[in-house]
């Protein structure tokens, strides 16, 4: 198995947390399920989803390369 390092925002991680506390689970449990979750789905709906996530970010990412 590998592991993935990922970088949150404070409020980010904080809404995390507490998702995670409301399903009763550990933060890194809510983000393995959410990504299985995600790699489930048919391959068309994860581009739709993708495409969102790197729209939506376009700004952030600009700024962080």
């Amino acid at each position: 198995m590998s592991t993935i390092t990922i970088a949150l925002s404070d409020d980010r991680l904080q809404k995390l947390q507490e998702i995670a506390i409301h399903f009763q689970v550990a933060p890194e449990e809510l983000v393995r399920a959410s990504i299985e979750e995600l790699l489930a789905r048919p391959e068309e709906e994860f581009r739709k989803a993708l495409e969102y996530v790197l729209r939506k970010n376009a700004e952030l990412y600009r700024r962080l390369a």
